[in-house]
């Protein structure tokens, strides 16, 4: 890549790595950061430029496009996600390139006025293969709805055959320009999926079917590192669109006073020892990006939360509300829980597990400390979901 990042002739690199950005959405860690791409697509007759940036970094983004063309004669701006962290550049853009088309769908159209207060006379709505030529290079444009907004759609540049799909095949880091230079991508990947596109499964489904059918040679999302190859992408994004498992249990607890710990220990010693993969969060220090990942292809979930003044620990009904949201493919559920003088948390459990497409495979609720007939009838329990995992 060059000191001007061009990726194939005519198409360049002009976004921003952001390294002191640690969290996201206020919710989800970023252990490396991460990137707002943006590209530069120049033709013979017309240059575009595919996604801005997030607020802040307007004028990075200026020089990158200066660097290569000049920004105050673009032609088109090209919204593929109305989403602040790439759209929200956008009047700043708009207002420094006069003659600059916005083109977006129908709902991003109105996702742009409510979100940016954009004239309408510069936006011109485009629809579902739809194609734009800038002279050698032609745009097509194609919705994909809820991947992860309404208004989302892919823009494919058909020459160089590159997708440029937004959100996405993205990853939360700044690491790396290409995919190969990012020694850990399939783990960002994952966490990415998870918290992002795994609730809007079906959705995924249907835009990853659009991607294949387009055959790119190179993916340019707007997150994460570029995919010059992008077969190891496609294969990881069939398995976790279409809820495939893994044969191992994902264990999420909180403990007060070491009881429900005590469960869990005995649940982990008992799954380990029947040969299943384990993996342990206590939530209290648990990275949600990671408990996302997990989530994306574990088979079974273990949790363990106490009673607290008559309900689920606090901590616990945050992460079994998030669990719910993100829709997760598990098949079987087994909860473990301690109380003082009265329960409550395993009637919440019980509910929230209804709501998913998994089995509640077993409840222990423990008056106060654990003694050896419950701990037994947690190993039964155990054994019972790891054969369960495992066959």
């Amino acid at each position: 890549m060059s000191a001007r990042y061009e990726i194939v002739p005519g198409v360049y690199w002009v976004g921003v790595k952001d390294w002191e950005r640690k969290i996201f959405d206020a919710l989800i860690p970023l252990p490396q950061g991460t990137s707002y791409n943006a590209y530069l697509v120049v033709g013979e007759k017309g240059t575009a430029l595919v996604d801005t940036v997030n607020p802040g970094f307007e004028e990075d983004l200026w020089r990158k496009i200066s660097a290569v063309a000049d920004p105050t004669t673009l032609d088109y701006v090209i919204m593929n996600h109305a989403e602040p962290d790439h759209a929200g550049a956008l009047p700043w853009i708009v207002a420094r390139a006069p003659k600059a088309k916005i083109l977006l769908t129908e709902k991003g159209r109105e996702m742009a006025l409510k979100l940016y207060h954009l004239p309408l006379e510069r936006m011109e709505v485009v629809r579902d293969g739809d194609s734009l030529d800038l002279g050698g290079k032609t745009l097509q444009f194609f919705e994909v709805p809820f991947v992860h907004w309404p208004e989302t759609m892919f823009t494919f540049l058909s020459e160089d055959r590159i997708l440029f799909p937004c959100d996405f095949f993205g990853a939360h880091t700044a690491k790396g320009f290409y995919a190969s230079g990012v020694p850990d991508i399939e783990k960002l990947a994952k966490s990415y999926f998870g918290e992002i596109m795994m609730p809007y499964r079906r959705a995924a489904q249907r835009a990853l079917a659009k991607a294949l059918e387009l055959k790119p040679t190179i993916i340019a999302p707007s997150h994460g590192p570029i995919w010059p190859d992008p077969t190891p992408i496609l294969t990881w994004y069939g398995k976790w669109t279409a809820g495939d498992t893994e044969p191992k249990v994902l264990v999420a607890y909180v403990s007060m006073w070491g009881a429900t710990e005590k469960l869990v220990q005995t649940a982990v010693n008992s799954l380990q020892a029947a040969g299943a993969e384990v993996t342990v969060y206590d939530l209290v220090r648990a990275d949600l990006g990671a408990l996302c990942a997990e989530l994306v292809d574990s088979h079974a979930l273990v949790f363990g939360a106490p009673t607290v003044l008559g309900k689920l620990h606090p901590l616990a009904a945050f992460v079994l509300d998030l669990i719910r949201a993100l829709k997760p493919p598990l098949r079987f559920v087994l909860f473990l829980s301690s109380h003082g003088w009265a329960g409550g948390a395993a009637r919440q459990v019980q509910e929230a597990v209804a709501s998913l497409d998994a089995e509640l495979l077993g409840l222990v609720d423990v008056p106060g400390c654990p003694g050896p007939q419950e701990e037994e009838q947690v190993r039964t329990l155990s054994q019972n979901l790891a054969q369960k995992v495992l066959h």
